[in-house]
């Protein structure tokens, strides 16, 4: 068997052997050198520093101690003359800047001179208090100068001192050319070093090259040879030609490689263009294909008379069939979702209409106009909106059950609108928020105002991120009283802003926000907490508050979550609130939409002692039989009826029915925006149970409510 010794291993070898040499001469010893070289200069400096520092201070010491002794006789006579011959004998060593000789109480006797022009004076240098104050021998230092003082005792009395002060300059002068001599030393030490570093720095070069040539002939040559026909490929030249070899190392494993993957390359473009521009799931264009076409029709229209429209399609409450019926089932509505939408197309929307997916449940439909007139894209796009949110609105059978979906609808135009791609896209998803905000399953044309109106939602949406935790939002409460007698029963929590800015913002404007941004899922647990605490306090405080109850509104994307049952089951247990005094209001449309699921949640809550009531009744359901399958425990008349009650037989006898057949359910009847004294009287012999409005009582602060009590 032939042995193989391939590239891999003797570039490894080759690589290893030059970073081996190169770590180990150039990093090591450079660095090596280099560190020594401060080390000893350190070093060196340290020690002679200290050696000569040490000769001086044993020297000043056994000078001291000398002179001390020698001032003995002299200072206890006072005789000045003597003590100016010791001083001055001292004075003539050439490291000796001056030489005193005081009293106890630092009060200088002779300084050497002839005159002694200082007799007398205290000394007031810095070295001067610790000169007094020692009573042994005492050295200290300040600036360029050594001092050194010894007290002149006869037996255990000291009669005085002497201090001896030595300039360090010659300290300095010695150690500087001690060490300058060192410098030269290692100076000729690193000339000498560097000789031996050129020498395999030149070594080193001549292995590089010898390298190099290896690494042209057997890696660089081929590998160049390969780069070409790669760029042949690249530019969709897939029959380039790839060198031959028969070489049997990596390099012609590799030039084969390449061979056979240029013959697969061709059967795979086809799949690779159809999969990057195709939805996998639906089998319509993708973002990609649908941006591409986009532009170059734009291109192409440009300067004719022609126009074109951007239908932005989305589906209302889609998350919520992934959330109750999986992701499976919400595959399923969006393929059904497309058949829908190609189908309408196909019917009204032209020759050269296009349709995409743009990911998640977001559709774009593309239409253009002929050359018969400016107006004739609007209508078109007008009748295919309006087509669209009727089929679409249809319900869908998803494994044996219907799910009622609706789409919102935004409609971009060019030129109107925008000359461009990103603006057009821009400009059409807009148009559908707007849709959505205006109640879905609608559609709408991009306008210049939209722009505001949006910037005014996302400040509007940041301004309420924190708002409770500032204490912006707060909550009031109206009374809720029972219409046989009269007698307050309970009171509904309402929410209120008050923007630091903007004053009081309307709660039909901001829950929505919050709605919209998923801020009420934070903004909501917040307000039950705050209405139960709320409510215990007035029990507190008022014994005959115990029976009232709190009503409290939840919105559909809580009840969505699934875990609202758990919430207000940790809200009832940390406030202390008695579960039969809560009572918790969603509207119809909350559970309309998917009622199994939100049967199941309430009747969870409704297990616990919880109550649960309908808000705005009449204006969400299509029949009152639904009442039979949603577990509440009371009605709200939505306002809309009761402002009318009085004019309107209609609304009369609606509400009338509404009552009667709540009641034959076992179902306790509210109604709300009461304002007039007729209404509440018609009400009360139509039979309804409790009331709240304008009329019976305002809006209040909790202190204000609790007033209310007595």
């Amino acid at each position: 068997m032939k042995l193989r010794y391939g590239l891999y291993p003797r570039f490894l070898l080759l690589a290893a052997g030059v970073l081996l040499v190169v770590l180990a001469v150039v990093a090591v010893v450079l660095h090596r050198q280099a560190e020594m070289q401060r080390e000893m200069a350190a070093l060196s400096r340290d020690s002679i520093h200290g050696l000569v520092s040490d000769r001086l201070r044993e020297r000043g010491e056994a000078v001291a101690g000398q002179l001390a002794d020698s001032l003995v006789n002299p200072l206890y006579y006072f005789d000045l003359d003597a003590i100016g011959v010791v001083v001055r004998g001292v004075l003539r060593q050439s490291d000796v800047s001056y030489v005193i000789v005081y009293d106890n109480n630092g009060a200088v006797i002779h300084d050497g001179s002839r005159d002694i022009a200082t007799y007398g004076q205290a000394m007031h240098d810095p070295l001067a208090y610790e000169v007094v104050t020692a009573r042994d021998l005492h050295v200290q230092s300040a600036g360029r100068i050594l001092d050194v003082s010894a007290p002149v005792r006869i037996g255990d009395q000291r009669i005085g001192g002497v201090r001896v002060g030595y300039s360090l300059d010659s300290v300095n002068a010695e150690e500087a050319r001690a060490s300058a001599a060192m410098q030269a030393r290692m100076a000729a030490i690193s000339r000498h070093h560097a000789v031996w570093i050129g020498l395999m720095m030149l070594a080193l070069v001549a292995i590089g090259v010898v390298v190099g040539l290896i690494l042209q002939r057997s890696l660089v040559r081929p590998v160049r040879q390969l780069a070409n026909a790669a760029r042949e490929i690249e530019a969709g030249n897939f029959a380039a030609v790839v060198p031959s070899t028969t070489r049997n190392d990596e390099i012609g494993d590799l030039v084969r490689a390449f061979s056979r993957m240029g013959e697969s390359i061709v059967r795979h473009d086809r799949d690779i263009r159809r999969m990057a521009y195709t939805d996998a799931l639906t089998g319509l264009s993708n973002r990609l294909a649908f941006r591409e076409r986009l532009d170059q029709r734009l291109m192409q229209l440009r300067g004719a008379a022609r126009q074109m429209a951007l239908l932005f399609a989305d589906i209302d409450d889609f998350k919520r069939v992934n959330d109750t019926l999986g992701h499976d089932a919400g595959d399923e509505v969006l393929v059904q979702f497309s058949n829908r939408i190609r189908e309408a197309i196909e019917r009204g929307g032209g020759d050269h209409a296009g349709l995409a997916r743009f990911g998640g449940d977001e559709f774009v439909i593309l239409l253009e106009s002929d050359d018969s007139g400016a107006g004739d894209i609007r209508a078109a796009a007008t009748r295919l909106a309006e087509t669209l949110v009727g089929e679409l609105g249809r319900p869908i059978t998803v494994r044996g059950r219907q799910v009622f979906l609706g789409t919102s609808i935004g409609i971009t135009l060019f030129p109107e609108d925008a000359a461009n791609a990103a603006m057009l896209m821009k400009n059409g998803d807009i148009a559908m928020y707007q849709a959505k905000v205006a109640g879905k399953n609608c559609h709408r044309f991009y306008s210049r105002a939209m722009d505001q109106a949006v910037e005014r939602r996302v400040r509007m949406e940041q301004d309420l991120r924190g708002a409770w935790e500032r204490g912006e939002l707060s909550l009031v409460y109206q009374p809720v009283f029972r219409m046989s007698d009269n007698v307050l029963t309970g009171a509904e929590a309402l929410l209120r802003w008050q923007h630091p800015e903007h004053g009081a913002i309307a709660p039909s404007v901001f829950i929505d926000v919050a709605e919209q941004s998923g801020l009420i899922e934070n903004i909501g647990p917040a307000v039950l907490r705050a209405a139960c605490a709320d409510a215990v306090r007035w029990t507190r405080e008022h014994h005959d508050a115990d029976e009232l109850f709190i009503a409290v509104n939840v919105s559909a994307r809580q009840l969505r979550g699934g875990d609202l049952p758990d919430q207000v089951a940790q809200v009832l247990a940390d406030t202390g609130l008695a579960p039969g005094r809560l009572h918790l209001e969603l509207t119809e449309t909350a559970v309309i939409g998917d009622e199994i699921r939100a049967s199941t949640l309430l009747g969870r809550l409704r297990s616990t002692g919880v109550k649960v009531w309908l808000d705005d009744f009449g204006t969400g359901f299509s029949g009152l039989s639904h009442l039979r399958r949603v577990p509440v425990d009371g009605v709200k008349i939505d306002r809309s009826f009761i402002a009318d009650v009085l004019r309107d037989p209609d609304d009369l006898a609606l509400t009338t029915a509404i009552i009667a057949m709540a009641h034959s359910l076992g179902i306790t009847v509210v109604a709300e925006g009461v304002e007039k004294e007729g209404q509440f009287e018609i009400l009360r012999e139509r039979g309804c149970d409790l009331a709240q409005g304008f009329w019976l009582g305002h809006p209040m602060t909790a202190q204000d409510f609790a007033r209310l009590l007595g």
